[in-house]
């Protein structure tokens, strides 16, 4: 990345860091700077999640492994990142009207990685999330074997899991992401 572009991008997180204090607390921005700034695939993940519309925020902190944690934390599913199917197989059974491409192939293109079930409900803690929209997530293998994929969103003030063809795809669905840095 140039460096105006990554200055540009970590102007941009720490306004979002400092304005959302409820979503990392015990983190400062000094620490949470230091280790984006050193780590390039990070800076590349980051700015892709920016681009597409993700709004990327801390959310916290692996405990196990002491990584901080970024996630979409725009309204809904990041307007960039809609209309896909699940996975490169789906993409690859569609005869016809296919998507342009698919969740989990843009996640591995852009570094991140789709949110399980739980890292999704944790998300929901920390605001309302896909109130109008719907998200991708991670999908077992035995599902997805079946032909299935799972989403999620927030209706009722509650989050709902669901299950689709993995190779459907709608407007208002798309996918958020996770990065450990």
């Amino acid at each position: 990345m140039q460096p105006q572009h990554t200055d540009d991008l970590l102007q941009t997180l720490q306004v979002r860091f400092e304005t959302n204090m409820q979503r990392h607390q015990g983190l400062s921005w000094d620490e949470v700077r230091d280790r984006v700034s050193s780590n390039p695939a990070a800076l590349h993940a980051l700015a892709a999640m920016e681009a597409s519309g993700g709004e990327p925020d801390v959310i916290g902190r692996d405990e196990a492994s002491s990584r901080i944690a970024f996630c979409d934390c725009v309204p809904e599913t990041p307007a960039g990142r809609r209309s896909i199917c699940f996975d490169g197989a789906a993409l690859r059974a569609r005869k016809e009207h296919k998507p342009r491409t698919s969740a989990m192939e843009m996640a591995a293109e852009m570094g991140i990685e789709l949110l399980t079930e739980a890292q999704y409900r944790a998300l929901q803690e920390l605001g309302e999330f896909d109130r109008k929209t719907s998200s991708w997530i991670a999908t077992p293998p035995d599902i997805r074997k079946l032909g299935g994929a799972l989403f999620c969103d927030r209706r009722y003030g509650k989050v709902f899991v669901y299950h689709n063809g993995a190779d459907s795809y709608y407007a208002a669905r798309g996918f958020r992401g996770l990065l450990y840095v």
